[in-house]
């Protein structure tokens, strides 16, 4: 399947009101993956919830489903964090964290609110500082779970130990817990996954990955001035200067007074020159 066509698939997947987060992901994998097919790994959650469903009664209530749950994923298949191998780019492709059984802690976080939503589980992702979470709305509160760790539910002292590791001292003995923990939306979610294999691409300084990623990004995140800025950037690596060119025009549109503006003009100077060349 060709980038081109790959990219308008995603775009037209964006453009529904509540569009699947799981085939957005599995679509973004398909960079990595060309050959993938999401229909197979749709099909793949599809069944795991199924099977948990065979497991708890018909009128079953959220926690005896989260159990169930917990119990099939992370100790019957042994889906579980890849702290040693953290950084892996498998770790960001919801296909490879169903293959391996093993993931980070938003990919986990996805197929964990995947299956849960098939079970009638309102699950939804904490967007929480340096680690990914899940939530549950139960009646007298709310249960904040960790994928990564098999699902288990955190308490208040184990999310402030989490933001002092994440904040300033300050900022996280001072602020409101419950301004992180905020549910964070599907666009939220697939951008906060773009930035992780955006930051292993560029750390690995391989281009062309980036850029995809990138294209991607500048799709979920449309707002994001820097984020089209950082892809004109990829561009200007691979040598597309007029589509570098393009993007860092841009960003200084939107951002005339950013405190790297004088640093792109510069850049979009060159490149003007070279593009006038080109013709």
């Amino acid at each position: 399947m060709e980038a081109h066509y790959r990219l308008e698939q995603f775009s037209a997947l964006l453009c529904r009101e509540d569009f699947d987060l799981a085939e957005a992901c599995l679509l973004i994998a398909q960079d990595a993956y060309p050959e993938l097919e999401p229909a197979h790994y749709l099909a793949r959650i599809d069944a795991l919830a199924a099977t948990v469903k065979r497991r708890v009664a018909g009128d079953a209530f959220a926690q005896q489903k989260l159990v169930a749950l917990n119990r099939y994923l992370f100790r019957d298949l042994g889906f579980h964090g890849d702290a040693r191998d953290y950084y892996n780019p498998r770790n960001s492709y919801l296909n490879q964290v169903l293959e391996r059984r093993a993931g980070i802690p938003i990919t986990l976080s996805i197929l964990y609110m995947e299956v849960g939503r098939r079970l009638g589980l309102r699950l939804q992702g904490v967007s929480f500082p340096g680690h990914f979470l899940v939530k549950l709305r139960v009646s007298g509160g709310q249960l904040v779970l960790d994928p990564f760790c098999g699902g288990e539910a955190q308490s208040e002292s184990e999310l402030r130990a989490r933001l002092a590791k994440a904040l300033p001292q300050r900022a996280a003995d001072t602020l409101p817990l419950s301004q992180f923990l905020l549910a964070a939306s599907p666009r939220q979610i697939l951008a906060r996954l773009l930035r992780n294999l955006k930051g292993i691409y560029l750390q690995s300084e391989e281009a062309q990955n980036t850029l995809q990623v990138m294209q991607r990004m500048v799709m979920v995140a449309p707002h994001a001035a820097e984020e089209v800025r950082d892809r004109g950037l990829a561009y200007y690596k691979l040598d597309c200067f007029r589509a570098a060119l393009a993007d860092l025009q841009d960003y200084l549109e939107r951002r005339p007074d950013a405190p790297d503006a004088e640093e792109i003009r510069s850049k979009a100077a060159a490149l003007r020159l070279v593009c006038a060349r080109l013709n």
